[in-house]
């Protein structure tokens, strides 16, 4: 699954995905209901793959979304920044499955129980909002806590890290920084060069006292907000400089005073490649780790 980021997941993108064998996601973001139905008739252009759509709960045109979801009938939503609880049924009714992100066994738990498909277990290695525990111990609990399919994200980038998510119980991955620098992904071009650039320690967790931290490559913005942190300055000055921060980094190609949500695996990102390359590439390699697995067990009997 290719991750549901905002200003970042458009129809090109998640078509294309989808086109390669995974599956496309659009990312909602804060956008209105028109331009989110705008995407889905794109991506119902370019492909007639299954694809889906990430909806952010928090969003104030959460319900026009939803609405327009049901009027296209969208195979299946993530959703993030809430309880899809009130929406399931009618989502439902039209066949849409419906799989948040957790970053929690309690919230895991919680929304199986709301009568969701299937859980993305999202570590804080990831880009974006992010909780308090990483990926390698977040998954294995949650595969235990619930008793409906896991899909491992946060810090996987290449087959190697497939590989390992499987072995954790994990069905499948969600990857979003990978797919920053695929070909058909329409970001900022000075966005791609950053993240080309990045090395293994260019991310950074902002936000931690407004309860909705962020990860981030580190730039000016993120020094400013370190500023705030340390004069214990209150939630409203944290939430006034990041707004459309996101936008002016990933439309408007403003690097130093615009949020670049990325994961800790920029740094694994080197080149840009089309999304079918990308996968390709993801699988060739967990298919040299399984062979390699099987040879060393052989050699062991």
């Amino acid at each position: 699954m290719q991750g549901g980021m905002a200003w970042v997941a458009t129809a090109e993108l998640a078509a294309a995905v989808s086109e390669a064998g995974g599956l496309g996601i659009v990312g909602a973001g804060q956008a209105p209901a028109e331009w989110v139905e705008n995407e889905i008739v794109k991506i119902k252009e370019r492909t007639s793959k299954p694809y889906g759509v990430n909806v952010m709960l928090m969003s104030p045109h959460v319900d026009d979304i939803i609405e327009v979801i049901i009027k296209h009938r969208v195979p299946l939503i993530t959703t993030g920044a809430g309880n899809p609880g009130k929406y399931i049924p009618r989502l439902k009714e039209v066949g849409t499955k419906v799989i948040p992100v957790v970053s929690s066994v309690a919230l895991a738990q919680r929304l199986e129980k709301s009568g969701v498909d299937a859980l993305i277990a999202e570590g804080m290695e990831s880009g974006g909002h992010v909780g308090e525990l990483t990926t390698m111990s977040l998954v294995p609990q949650i595969v235990d806590a619930v008793n409906i399919p896991v899909i491992a994200a946060g810090g996987i980038a290449d087959g190697r890290q497939f590989v390992a998510a499987l072995s954790l119980g994990a069905v499948g991955v969600q990857m979003g920084t990978r797919f920053m620098c695929a070909k058909e992904c329409v970001i900022h071009p000075n966005v791609k060069t950053a993240v080309l650039k990045a090395k293994d320690r260019d991310t950074v967790v902002t936000g931690r006292p407004t309860g909705h931290p962020v990860r981030c490559l580190k730039n000016k913005l993120v020094r400013k907000f370190d500023e705030l942190e340390r004069k214990a300055a209150p939630a409203e000055e944290f939430e006034k400089l990041g707004v459309g921060k996101l936008r002016l980094a990933m439309v408007e190609g403003d690097v130093e005073l615009g949020s670049v949500m990325a994961g800790q695996v920029a740094a694994m990102v080197c080149r840009e490649e089309t999304a079918s390359e990308i996968i390709q590439d993801i699988i060739m390699q967990a298919e040299k780790v399984f062979a390699n697995m099987n040879g060393r067990i052989q050699a062991g009997r």
